[in-house]
């Protein structure tokens, strides 16, 4: 019952944050539903208990957090286009980092390059452009 009651507190948090305005760009839906399809496939093998708990919890996890993430890369690229600088976000325990930077001028946008890490190691690197 708990774990029912904290899940309930962090979706009404989580749409709150949402319809505030929040959200950025079409990407982040796109990075929640990814990171809910992953969640609730992890959360349904690891609660062998209750499957469908497990993936409900999961798949609600995993949404924020893709959402988030994707939220925070778009940020960071966007600031460090404006600024012509790179931009670095982490997150308060120091095990994640989004680390962007402008590399190129393409017309009037820039090309910045967003490098994902985890617990100190690259996960992922990508490029995209940024126009005002």
């Amino acid at each position: 019952m708990r774990k029912v009651a904290i899940f309930l507190a962090f979706a009404v948090f989580s749409a709150g944050v949402i319809s505030c305005g929040q959200v950025s760009s079409q990407k982040t839906y796109e990075g929640a539903a990814v990171g809910g399809a992953v969640g609730a496939a992890a959360g349904a093998i690891i609660d062998k208990n209750n499957r469908w708990r497990g993936a409900v919890i999961g798949g609600a996890l995993g949404a924020v957090l893709g959402g988030t993430i994707t939220e925070i890369a778009q940020r960071a690229a966007k600031e460090a286009a404006m600024a012509n600088k790179p931009v670095e976000y982490r997150s308060e325990d120091g095990r994640e980092r989004v680390y962007a930077e402008p590399v190129a001028t393409r017309g009037n946008c820039k090309i910045v390059k967003t490098n994902y890490y985890q617990n100190g190691k690259l996960v992922k690197t990508e490029e995209r452009e940024v126009c005002p």
